[in-house]
């Protein structure tokens, strides 16, 4: 066919028609050109792929709407393509019943404290798949422990009681575990001024006096893990101390070699704790420069000889650094540090997840104690935590614990106070908000943990970019304009640089003046009125950051978020915009819906609307005389019998006499009272913009008292004459 004809043809389509560029769902408005793109506009659109399915002026996108609409618009249901995401557990063996009283030991890899293990998900833009994660903490499960020990000086009578620490320590964490390995380790300070004396003598014996000390060192690994108790005293009982200049001691260095030299260390994949001791601060990523070191540490194993011999090149760690490779090794640590140091090392606690701060006592006596403390304190809590997400994707989680305790956002995360076989759920949502703009997407793999704990959760996300149809497609078709795009879905997926229902235009030949003359609403001056691009003499609008924000009409006039507000929600929270206008919800009306037609709100005590003295507006009683108030126009102070009716009250408040003397405080508080000193000081009728009525009553002893009574703002306010009497000499 001859392009002109073409271009005739949807000239006169566009001008005469455009029903889907006019109406429809969020799901035509998205102007989605591709089945692909449909399935990603929202979770609830669907394509037709039929062929036949389009009227003369409907553009590729009319085939992209909610799935009612495509069924009602006479769609076969066969032919509407809804790709939907799926989970798929592929590795679920259930948590460990295990006691610790059993004879048979497992492995720590035999035991299993998280379920399922291993899932795929299939990902559609905007449907989250949620599946439920269990957590279980199993009985008598094994638990490696390094003790890292600050040796300058001033912990010189620390040392001597941490060296009985091995086999005591053992025979206390039976009560806990029967699979227990400890280690020792011991830091001192950078070996570089200003650190240390680098002075040779100094050097050789950093104490000052009589006092033998062994040369300063940055981090020993004195003690692989194991679980021989009378090894940890022997080597410990070999330990002397040394001495830094300082005060700050470096700790962060030592603590970075201990994450990260698994195999030095001997890490198993069991509940690992590090319990770091001293009573000193720490240097941290940046102090490094006093000593001419400006390398930021590279978080790698430097050890020989088990010694670290990178302190002097690598500045110290930064404590984001030490958090993630505490947590990407799964240890957990607890901070025994002296009092004047707790403030310090609880700020640090909490900036590290899984951590523990203990008070040491001057002379480390109460370790063991502290260690157990912190150690139940840490494991009686289960945090969760995922690794970096892929573009797109976000996560949610809801934590179902212990008596049922629900938590959610960052508390659904977690759950505390768990004990040993105590079970709890999360119940986990992730969902994709887009694919790549390629269509095309590669799997991506994901994993959750417990804070502190080696096993894992791994999820593989696959995301549903395309349609099944798409992979049927024909290219170079001939149902396409000259072979200018791939025939799939029951519509022409146009090639790079074509575009058009059938991809008869050419983008660098459409933008003519003809073309675009089709484009301005009523011959105005503005091209698609500013807010799309005109394309083979059709606005193609254009789509905002936001994807709810939408522009729409034939001239892309149209928007649904530049509506009347009120209380900051768009048509008041009651309606839904289209074009620039609101679309009431029922019961309300008002170009920003914030006027309820609820009368409920009127009713008065009698069953009237506003006491058959009003009208009911906007929910709200508009009266019709200035002389109602209230809200049902139920007051009137300016009618008769007004005077009477508070007579008692003004008594008794003002005067301290008549009939509610007795219950005045209770029955009388209602309105303002206010004293003037004669009747002069008034208020008066002429100067008032509320009714006002002026009271003249007569009390049991023939005396009169004069009062106005008025409601201003809600407010009941009365003003007395404070003397009794006439008016002139008083006689009472």
């Amino acid at each position: 066919m001859d392009l002109r004809l073409l271009l005739i043809a949807t000239l006169s389509a566009v001008l005469g028609g455009g029903w889907a560029q006019q109406e429809g769902s969020i799901c035509i408005k998205a102007n989605a050109q591709s089945c692909g793109e449909c399935i990603q506009v929202a979770e609830t659109c669907g394509w037709c792929s039929d062929e036949t399915f389009l009227t003369v002026g409907e553009s590729k996108s009319a085939r992209c709407d909610d799935l009612e609409s495509l069924k009602k618009r006479n769609c076969d249901v066969a032919k509407i393509e809804n790709p939907r995401g799926s989970i798929s557990i592929d590795e679920n063996k259930p948590v460990t019943n295990r006691k610790k009283d059993v004879a048979e030991k497992l492995k720590p890899e035999q035991i299993t404290q998280i379920q399922p293990q291993k899932l795929t998900l299939t990902l559609r833009s905007g449907e989250p798949q949620t599946f439920e994660l269990k957590f279980k903490r199993a009985e008598d499960y094994p638990i490696d422990l390094y003790y890292l020990m600050d040796l300058s000086f001033s912990m010189k009578d620390d040392l001597e009681n941490v060296k009985n620490l091995g086999t005591d320590l053992m025979r206390e964490m039976q009560e806990i575990t029967s699979d227990f390995q400890i280690g020792f380790g011991s830091i001192v300070e950078k070996t570089v001024m200003p650190y240390i004396s680098t002075t040779p003598a100094r050097f050789i014996n950093p104490c000052t006096g009589n006092q033998n000390c062994t040369r300063p060192f940055s981090y020993k690994n004195v003690l692989k893990l194991t679980d021989k108790g009378d090894e940890f005293n022997r080597l410990v009982s070999e330990q002397q101390i040394s001495e830094n200049l300082d005060s700050s001691e470096g700790g962060f260095d030592a603590i970075m070699q201990v994450a990260v030299c698994e195999e030095q260390i001997g890490w198993r994949n069991v509940t690992r704790l590090l319990v770091f001791s001293t009573d000193a601060g720490f240097h941290f990523a940046g102090d490094g420069k006093l000593g001419g070191i400006v390398l930021p540490n590279d978080g790698r194993c430097h050890l020989e000889n088990n010694t670290y011999t990178m302190s002097h090149y690598y500045d110290y760690p930064s404590i984001a650094h030490l958090v993630q490779k505490l947590s990407d090794h799964n240890i957990q640590t607890i901070f025994a540090v002296t009092e004047e140091f707790q403030p310090v090392y609880k700020e640090l606690k909490n900036l590290i997840p899984k951590s523990a701060v203990g008070t040491l006592s001057s002379n480390s006596s109460n370790v063991i104690k502290l260690i157990i403390d912190a150690y139940n304190s840490l494991s009686s809590e289960v945090i969760l935590e995922n690794g970096r997400l892929p573009e797109g994707v976000s996560i949610t989680y809801k934590s179902i614990c212990k008596n049922g305790v629900e938590g959610t956002g960052e508390n659904g995360r977690k759950c505390s106070n768990i004990s040993i076989g105590d079970e709890v759920s999360f119940k986990i949502s992730i969902e994709s908000q887009k694919c790549p703009s390629s269509g095309k997407a590669e799997p991506e793999t994901i994993r959750i943990k417990p804070l502190g704990f080696t096993e894992e959760v791994e999820i593989v996300l696959n995301f549903i970019c395309d349609c099944q149809c798409a992979t049927e497609g024909e290219p170079d078709s001939k149902k396409c304009f000259e072979g200018n795009g791939t025939f799939e879905c029951g519509a022409c997926k146009c090639n790079d640089g074509r575009i058009g229902r059938l991809c008869e235009c050419s983008i660098d030949e459409v933008r003519t003046e003809d073309l675009d003359a089709n484009c301005r609403k009523d011959n105005g001056m503005d091209i698609c009125s500013n807010n799309g691009d005109c394309v083979c003499g059709t606005c193609e609008c254009k789509k905002r950051e936001n994807p709810a924000e939408i522009y729409s009409g034939k001239y892309c006039e149209c928007d649904n978020f530049n509506c009347d507000r009120s209380n900051n929600k768009l048509c008041g929270g009651h309606g839904r915009c289209e074009c620039r206008k609101c679309i009431c919800d029922a019961n309300y009306t008002g170009s920003a819906c914030d006027c309820s037609l609820e009368t409920s709100t009127c009713l008065a005590k009698n069953g009237q609307i506003c006491n058959g003295r009003g009208t009911c507006v906007c929910g709200i009683c508009k009266c019709t005389s200035p002389k109602f108030q209230g809200p049902t126009c139920e007051i009137c102070p300016t009618c008769p019998g007004v005077c009477a009716e508070h007579k008692d009250c003004v008594q008794c408040r003002a005067f301290e006499v008549g009939e509610k003397k007795d219950t005045c405080e209770r029955d009388c508080s209602y309105f303002q009272l206010i004293k003037v000193k004669d009747l002069n000081q008034l208020p008066q009728p002429t100067d008032q913009s509320f009714s006002l009525a002026h009271c003249k009553e007569r009390d049991a002893n023939d005396c009169w008292f004069y009062y106005t009574y008025a409601i201003r703002n809600d407010t009941k306010e009365v003003y007395v004459v404070e003397t009794l009497g006439m008016i002139g000499p008083a006689k009472c």
